[in-house]
C-alpha cells in the first residue's frame, strides 16, 4: 500500500530529506507545505474529500470525481485546478485525474511557544 503523507515543513527539514534520500535513506511518498495556514488554505474540506475520492481509485474523470463528492461540476473543476495547480494531483495524457495512492494522512501539531 502507497501512503501519501502531507505535513508542514520548513526548507531546511525538506533539503535534509532529499539528501537523505540521496544516501539511500527511505523517505516515503511526502508533500509538505511550508505553514500550517497554507495546508489548511488549500486542503479545504470540498478538496480534502475529492482526495479521497480519488485515493485508490485509479485516473478519473472530472465529472466522475463530482459525482463521487456529490457536488456540481464547475465547483469540483475549481478545485481540482487547485488540487492541479499545487502538485497534489496530476492530469493523465488522456485528461484524467490521477492520484497514485491508496492512502493519504495528513500530520498537523502545534506546540506552544516556550
Amino acid at each position: 500500500m502507497t501512503t501519501l503523507t502531507i505535513d508542514v515543513a520548513d526548507l531546511e527539514t525538506v533539503k535534509a530529506s532529499v539528501k537523505a534520500a540521496f544516501r539511500g535513506e527511505l523517505q516515503g511518498c511526502r508533500y509538505s507545505f511550508r505553514t500550517e495556514e497554507r495546508l489548511l488554505a488549500t486542503l479545504s474540506p470540498n478538496r480534502w474529500a475529492i482526495l479521497c475520492a480519488l485515493t485508490g481509485a485509479g485516473p478519473l474523470g472530472a465529472r466522475e470525481v463530482a459525482r463521487r463528492v456529490e457536488r456540481d461540476i464547475k465547483g469540483v473543476h475549481s478545485d481540482l485546478q487547485v488540487l492541479l495547480t499545487c502538485g497534489l494531483i496530476d492530469k493523465t495524457p488522456e485528461g484524467r485525474l490521477s492520484f497514485p495512492y491508496d492512502a493519504v494522512q495528513v500530520e498537523l501539531g502545534h506546540r506552544a511557544v516556550a
